[in-house]
């Protein structure tokens, strides 16, 4: 029986603990925190968004970058599979909008739960507040050192997250582990996170949350990529499910900017007549008063602002050049964006160990044998939607089912 660490105790980590015991290995996860889980524990705002459930040759689209890397894993263990695993250790679950998966409680410590019911069962050793430090090869061992301890195995997967969510664990340690063994690491960037923007704006709606909006993001003043759902205004700019996919597109610097159309299901002329009829209806009225039934109250003061019109106005005197300026901005609400948020707010990280290093089959580095990356560490990432959470467990189940006890037999 060949010894198997895995070092982090997150999805990846669990499900590629899960599958090396499955091939009758003596699997161990040493887990710096306290606990396992602990970042699955605040995704999907404490719902615990587990999955997708799109067929799986959906997903690939979702992936920002390497997809193709994702083939082996995807097909290996898809959503359906963590799906069943979940739910054959009592785990009920519900799809929402967009297919999102959440278990039927709402409550991501059930999800949590139900991963330790299995690590149980399979006699999977579990070793916490143990944050490795160094780690080295020799004659075919691997040893790993902590700031007391030691550890020796046979197999080594590295599932220790990113660098986001730092309070969770993820501190980049799984990069400077590849980096000590000589895997490239490529550049790494905060992903899924809000944006700072240039405005003053902002400031003034600070906590609205816009819905069924369209969101597109210009890059070199031209349409880059579009996301329809909610968007919402904060203190430093603008976050919510629509800005975080978008941000990942974003890289620190750039120039980009943001367009907001606050009434996506109607054309320029739909809204125009829309607007024709709210004014004869309220013909008397100053104009504030006037779009109270089109905009919520908060967005009326500001994009009377952007179209330089006053706010006590009578409708009765507003121009047609004033009344298209209005349009206009109901319809393409500008921002320039200054910056992506950093790692402490962002749920992904972008960048990671090159998957170039990696046997895409296997999760094997292709450099070190019997050495296998899986989840965030990699660089492979996904918009919102459940999506991340599958590549971790996609890619820990397949590491862990190429680790056979046969494989090192002579």
């Amino acid at each position: 029986m060949k010894e198997v660490i895995v070092i982090g105790g997150g999805p990846a980590g669990m499900m590629a603990a899960i599958a090396a015991k499955n091939e009758n290995n003596n699997v161990t996860i040493i887990e710096k925190n306290e606990k396992l889980g602990k970042k699955l524990y605040i995704t999907g705002k404490g719902r615990c968004n587990i999955t997708n459930y799109k067929d799986i040759s959906e997903f690939f689209p979702q992936i920002n970058r390497n997809e193709k890397f994702m083939y082996s894993a995807f097909y290996s263990f898809s959503n359906m599979d963590i799906l069943n695993l979940l739910n054959e250790y009592g785990l009920e679950y519900k799809v929402e909008r967009g297919d999102r998966v959440f278990p039927s409680s709402d409550k991501s410590s059930d999800v949590i739960k139900t991963f330790k019911k299995i690590l149980n069962d399979k006699q999977i050793n579990l070793i916490f507040d143990e944050d490795i430090r160094y780690i080295e090869k020799a004659d075919d061992i691997f040893k790993l050192y902590s700031k007391n301890n030691s550890f020796s195995c046979d197999y080594l997967v590295i599932a220790t997250g990113g660098n986001s969510y730092k309070s969770t664990g993820s501190t980049g340690d799984g990069y400077k582990f590849a980096k000590n063994f000589g895997i490239e690491v490529t550049d790494i960037y905060p992903g899924l996170v809000g944006l700072n923007l240039n405005s003053s704006i902002h400031k003034e709606l600070s906590g609205v949350n816009l819905k069924n909006v369209e969101v597109t993001l210009n890059k070199n003043g031209k349409p880059y990529k579009k996301e329809f759902g909610e968007a919402l205004f904060t203190h430093f700019g603008i976050s919510g499910p629509t800005i975080l996919s978008l941000s990942s597109l974003i890289y620190p610097k750039e120039k980009c900017s943001l367009s907001i159309d606050l009434k996506p299901g109607l054309n320029y002329n739909q809204l125009d007549d829309r607007i024709n009829r709210d004014f004869n209806k309220y013909i008397n009225k100053d104009i504030e008063n006037g779009l109270k039934d089109l905009l919520i109250k908060s967005l009326i003061k500001p994009i009377l602002e952007l179209s330089n019109i006053p706010r006590d106005k009578k409708i009765n005197q507003i121009t047609k050049e004033e009344r298209h300026r209005l349009i206009k901005n109901i319809k393409g609400l500008e921002f320039n964006i200054n910056d992506i948020r950093d790692f402490n707010e962002a749920i992904i990280t972008r960048g990671g160990v090159e998957v170039k290093e990696i046997d895409s089959s296997t999760m094997e580095s292709k450099k070190i044998k019997n050495l296998y990356f899986v989840g965030e560490v990699i660089d492979v990432d996904a918009f919102t939607g459940g999506y991340n959470l599958q590549i971790a467990y996609s890619t820990g189940f397949l590491a862990g089912s190429n680790i056979k006890d046969d494989c090192n037999d002579n």
